[in-house]
């Protein structure tokens, strides 16, 4: 089976502090995998460094066996909600219309296809009503569900979500997480910054859990064990067994 994603001895420092030391990992093609860790861990660290967003130390990262700059077309990024400028004078269609830019060349524009191509994944995502309406003035549940709809534009095969659950309502959750189940059946691939744990079980085919290292990759129910989590997330022990993520 192909491998969407290598990771090998991934080191990265923002200065004198380790954020990430000497990751490795495969993750195979089609699959919903949830990046868990506790704050500070190194989360965002790794997709970003993954996306060759940011400088590494050491290491090296393959998408579909090459390099990340050669498979950026197929390769959407959501990130997270705080890092947009939502005062930025665009409308909600133009905003997915970008998702389409990676496949039209250098010197071309979005025409009719790309446009209609746009309202589809409007529609997908429940928000076609609001195509006229500017990013801004949309609520955050919304806005996640604009954003998901560009990554659809662009005809991804790989998609990476930085907490795309954080600060939105319930229904714009359940229409994600329906949409990135649908993407995972096609054979899509996804990787999701995720900080609920209680939802991991029910979200993901496989979790990969870091702090600042690989502490383990698999199926939630191999991951989370109480000997693993312990390690990882000692001081929240209790409240996970509230929620259920131990027995």
């Amino acid at each position: 089976m192909e491998h969407a994603i290598s990771v090998r001895d991934l080191t990265v420092s923002y200065g004198e502090n380790v954020a990430l030391r000497r990751v490795s990992f495969d993750i195979d093609a089609g699959g919903l995998v949830g990046i868990i860790g506790p704050n500070g861990a190194g989360k965002t660290t790794l997709m970003r460094a993954m996306l060759g967003l940011l400088p590494v130390d050491r290491g090296t990262v393959k998408i579909f066996g090459d390099e990340v700059a050669r498979q950026r077309k197929w390769t959407a990024y959501v990130p997270q909600r705080n890092v947009i400028d939502w005062d930025f004078p665009i409308s909600v269609s133009e905003t997915v219309l970008l998702g389409t830019y990676p496949h039209l060349g250098l010197f071309r524009r979005p025409g009719r296809v790309e446009r209609e191509w746009a309202r589809e994944c409007l529609a997908q995502v429940g928000m076609a009503e609001y195509a006229d309406r500017q990013i801004g003035a949309l609520s955050g549940g919304q806005q996640q569900r604009v954003f998901i709809a560009r990554a659809l534009a662009q005809r991804a095969r790989l998609f990476f979500l930085d907490e795309p659950f954080v600060g939105i309502d319930a229904t714009s959750e359940s229409i994600i997480v329906d949409i990135l189940h649908r993407l995972r059946d096609e054979g899509k691939t996804l990787l999701v910054v995720q900080h609920d744990l209680a939802k991991v079980h029910d979200y993901f085919d496989d979790v990969l859990l870091i702090n600042k290292e690989l502490v383990g990759y698999g199926p939630p129910q191999q991951v989370f064990t109480p000997d693993i989590l312990a390690t990882v997330f000692a001081a929240q022990m209790p409240l996970l067994r509230q929620l259920g993520v131990l027995a």
